[in-house]
């Protein structure tokens, strides 16, 4: 498909300005030592629910007809997005259903409940709940609110890149971690119209590069096998509209694999006091192995894109 329209992130910020944290840019005294840039974290890590998920659905929801929003939305989702819904319809006054799988962790079930979320268990894989969540979409008339291929999500993503240039207008690259392509695609759009020459990167696990390899082949790679187990950047296919825009505005993918991604999990809390979770520390393990090119004294932006870390997941790996 082609993009006919980009999002608009400038017009989604009147919906989610009220809403979140304006979360700070912090500066990285060691991190900067260490790459020779001159280094600073977005710390979604502070956002409400603790992570960007909560931007796009404020958008998305207060978009939806008076009738929409009248019947409710649906979502299926076992992190972040199902706790990003649930408060974004809490704050709006609309009816939301979270579809989980059965397997999924008490504590989660349990967060997007206290956000006030209706929570449906099904199947044993996130493509079973999916499935039960479009079964709703028919029989009940909910709204469906994709998880990142939808343009007014997109939109409330990109409000990210809009703060990291209004704090910071001189920063030159900013690096976001990539799975199916949401904040990616808000970000890197939303820079490039306020500034063309900021230069965007992707990150991605080694093991799931879905995005990397559909740009390298012109269209759309479906992945057999996702070998990750960092939550948000475990996609088989990234979206049909994320696509397109990362592939208009982004100028690089890296990939990193878990081992390093978890590595900087920890080298993040011992140095910066900062608990991120997986997919957020991918940008910073980009830029420490060296994967991000650019003159010594360039001005990197690194998106903490969370901080809702699993501490089990640092147990299934071993370092050297």
């Amino acid at each position: 498909m082609s993009v006919t329209a980009l999002p608009d992130s400038r017009s989604a910020l009147r919906y989610v300005a009220p809403h979140v944290h304006r979360t700070p840019l912090l500066t990285s005294r060691i991190l900067s030592e260490e790459t020779g840039f001159d280094v600073r974290l977005k710390a979604e890590v502070f956002q409400r629910t603790g992570s960007y998920k909560i931007r796009g659905p404020l958008v998305k929801l207060a978009r939806l007809s008076e009738e929409e929003r009248d019947r409710g939305v649906v979502c299926s989702s076992a992190g972040n997005h199902a706790q990003g819904v649930a408060l974004a319809a809490a704050m709006l006054g609309v009816r939301a259903v979270v579809c989980m799988a059965e397997n999924a962790t008490p504590a989660k079930i349990a967060a997007t409940r206290a956000y006030g979320a209706e929570v449906v268990l099904h199947g044993s894989i996130w493509d079973e709940a999916d499935e039960k969540a479009r079964e709703l979409v028919e029989s009940e008339g909910l709204a469906y609110v994709h998880p990142f291929d939808d343009l007014d999500l997109i939109s409330g993503q990109g409000t990210v890149g809009l703060e990291i240039h209004e704090d910071w207008p001189e920063a030159e690259v900013v690096v976001v971690p990539i799975g199916g392509g949401g904040l990616i695609s808000g970000i890197a759009t939303a820079l490039k119209q306020a500034s063309p020459d900021v230069r965007v990167v992707g990150v991605e696990s080694s093991g799931g590069p879905a995005m990397k390899l559909s740009v390298e082949a012109g269209e759309l790679v479906t992945l057999d096998r996702v070998d990750t187990i960092v939550d948000g950047l475990r996609v088989k296919r990234v979206g049909e509209r994320t696509f397109e825009l990362v592939r208009r505005f982004v100028d690089d993918i890296v990939t990193v694999p878990d081992e390093t991604i978890f590595e900087n999990v920890v080298w993040i809390m011992t140095h910066c006091k900062l608990v991120a979770e997986g997919a957020a520390a991918a940008t910073v393990a980009a830029v420490r192995k060296g994967l991000v090119e650019a003159p010594p004294g360039t001005k990197v932006v690194c998106v903490l894109s969370g901080g809702n870390l699993d501490l089990a997941q640092l147990r299934e790996l071993r370092w050297n």
